[in-house]
């Protein structure tokens, strides 16, 4: 009996888990299918409304090594609910007005709390399920996928239901954050929660002194920003080939469908085909292809460029996750080593969205952006190779 309940109550655990995870994505995916709306309603340029997407992709960055303390002073619960209090403000503020500001000082809350989510519940996981965190920490990166799959997916709809009021479409996934508090209150105030900042028994290594950290923290920069350009650029660029809002918001709907999928199938994967090495080789080189049939080719073919980019990046995410948990050989090390690949990594992805808008701006057309992003997927490549030679 007792087993049974441990059971349900490690179940609960990660769908909680689960559910703060769909909060991490729509407060900056939301902006990419209505990247165009946004650009006309405002009257701004495509490298001020890249900074929508910057901003908070930056703040995840630079906030995150602020998560050990935080945890450790508050504990893990009451700091969970504080940051998803944050994110359903940020997404709640937006109903107010048709206003740039707004969104900037909104995406910079959304990325802060973000940044301390992140490490916070990775390090969590290291603790709690020492034996299945792979599993686990799929199921957070495909809670993440679904939540910027709903994002991609319905704010097309709501901005067409409320009567093209983009400040209601993207405003309504505070409600998301609201559900995601209320689960999480009711069912984690009856769980030992493990304190994941205390000090281990062994020293730490101190990550921004280890090469290899600093590798993992180059290549999760990179597939950041691969993750968060594509998703804030992918129906622009295809509404540049001629498609319609609804058509380049529909495969963007489809892309994150596939990342969605495969954020859970893949470290479903890894549990039977462990090697990290074999697996980034392989996204690696179908990313390259991926991008050069989006690049150049048309119709049939865009689906496909799609379907390969998504699970792609779908693995590529997770990996990331993984790879300073593999290396850590404690539970410090697994939130010191996750707060340095999280905070260098989304630091360095901030740049490229404004990059790739800044290109566009001067060139008015998007060949930037596809070498872009195959260089891109060649730095994948390059960090790989250094992670086995390591």
């Amino acid at each position: 009996m007792q087993k049974k309940q441990w059971r349900l109550s490690m179940v609960l655990v990660v769908v909680c888990i689960f559910l703060v995870a769909l909060n991490m994505r729509p407060a900056v995916t939301a902006i990419g299918p209505l990247f165009n709306v946004l650009l006309e309603s405002l009257h701004i340029s495509n490298t001020k409304m890249s900074f929508l997407t910057s901003i908070p992709v930056f703040c995840m960055g630079l906030f995150a090594p602020f998560a050990v303390p935080l945890q450790r002073k508050l504990g893990t619960k009451t700091a969970i609910t504080l940051l998803i209090m944050i994110l359903a403000l940020a997404n709640g503020l937006r109903f107010l007005q048709e206003s740039y500001v707004l969104l900037v000082v909104t995406s910079f809350a959304a990325g802060f709390a973000i940044a301390l989510i992140g490490p916070i519940l990775n390090a969590y996981i290291k603790k709690k399920f020492p034996k299945r965190f792979t599993t686990v920490v799929g199921i957070y990166s495909f809670g993440i996928g679904t939540g910027a799959t709903l994002s991609a997916a319905l704010t097309i709809p709501f901005y067409n239901h409320f009567h093209e009021s983009w400040t209601m479409a993207i405003g309504s996934w505070g409600i998301l954050a609201i559900i995601a508090i209320c689960i999480w209150l009711l069912v984690i105030q009856n769980q030992n929660l493990p304190e994941t900042g205390a000090l281990a028994e062994n020293a730490a290594r101190n990550p921004w002194k280890n090469v290899r950290a600093w590798i993992i923290l180059i290549y999760f920069g990179i597939q950041t920003s691969l993750f968060f350009s594509i998703m804030s650029w992918l129906a622009p660029i295809l509404q540049d080939k001629g498609f319609s809002l609804v058509a380049a918001s529909s495969m963007l709907t489809f892309m994150s469908i596939i990342q969605m999928i495969g954020n859970i199938l893949v470290p479903i994967l890894m549990e039977k085909w462990s090697n990290r090495i074999g697996w980034l080789f392989s996204l690696g080189f179908l990313g390259v292809i991926g991008f050069v049939m989006l690049w150049l080719g048309s119709g049939s073919l865009l689906w496909i460029a799609v379907f390969i980019i998504g699970f792609v990046l779908s693995g590529l995410f997770p990996i990331g996750l993984l790879l300073p948990l593999d290396e850590a050989r404690n539970d410090e090390e697994a939130n010191s080593w996750s707060s340095m690949v999280l905070s260098g990594g989304f630091m360095i992805s901030s740049v490229i969205p404004i990059l790739i808008g800044y290109c566009y701006d001067k060139t008015g057309n998007h060949t930037f952006t596809y070498m872009i992003f195959i260089l891109l997927m060649l730095g994948i490549l390059a960090t790989t190779m250094m992670l086995k030679k390591k």
